[in-house]
């Protein structure tokens, strides 16, 4: 699938595929989440069934005339799996090295509006379980885009008055509270 592709889906351009993969989704988030339904069991039932299909259309086949069905083969090369974990690997660094320097940094204004936004996930991630946070993020990706589109307008007006808001409410914290916590000199380190 090309990046076209997708882009048409999430802006919902077909909207049967894209109601298709939003009712997909929503099927796969009502097993795991709400009927509580697990993985392994899953995936060892769809295994069972499509043998069964295979079965009864090999031995059937001959009876009624018809070729027997062909798999095709699927090989992972093991170029494409060092790829993928390399690629993880390099994000998952990069997003820890990340962290540490905001830690580490000067910019306060940046380490509390990080520490705001791992605290607001925390507490989403302690109210809903994983694959509902996974479909609420799906849900999200799958339909804001289209609406942005048709409301970009308005959008935009709304988060230009946030940011302004955001704006103005961070100088009042740091003018009454942040400003007025005491620092002692700094030390400085002779070799």
């Amino acid at each position: 699938m090309s990046g076209f592709a997708a882009a048409d889906i999430l802006l919902w351009k077909n909207r049967n595929l894209s109601a298709g993969v939003l009712a997909g989704a929503t099927l796969i988030w009502f097993l795991f989440d709400v009927v509580e339904y697990n993985i392994i069991p899953l995936l060892s039932q769809i295994a069972i069934f499509v043998m069964l299909v295979i079965f009864i259309w090999s031995n059937a086949a001959p009876i009624f005339d018809r070729a027997p069905p062909r798999i095709p083969e699927v090989v992972i090369s093991e170029h494409a799996f060092r790829e993928l974990v390399l690629t993880s690997h390099h994000k998952l660094s990069y997003a820890v090295s990340l962290l540490y320097d905001i830690a580490c940094g000067k910019d306060l204004k940046k380490l509390l509006l990080v520490i705001a936004s791992l605290l607001a996930l925390s507490v989403i991630g302690d109210s809903c379980s994983l694959t509902s946070l996974l479909y609420l993020g799906f849900l999200c990706a799958h339909t804001l885009p289209a609406l942005y589109q048709r409301y970009e307008t308005e959008v935009d007006h709304l988060l230009a008055r946030g940011g302004e808001y955001i704006k103005k409410f961070y100088e009042k914290i740091d003018s009454n509270v942040v400003s007025k916590i005491p620092r002692g000199p700094v030390k400085t380190k002779f070799r």
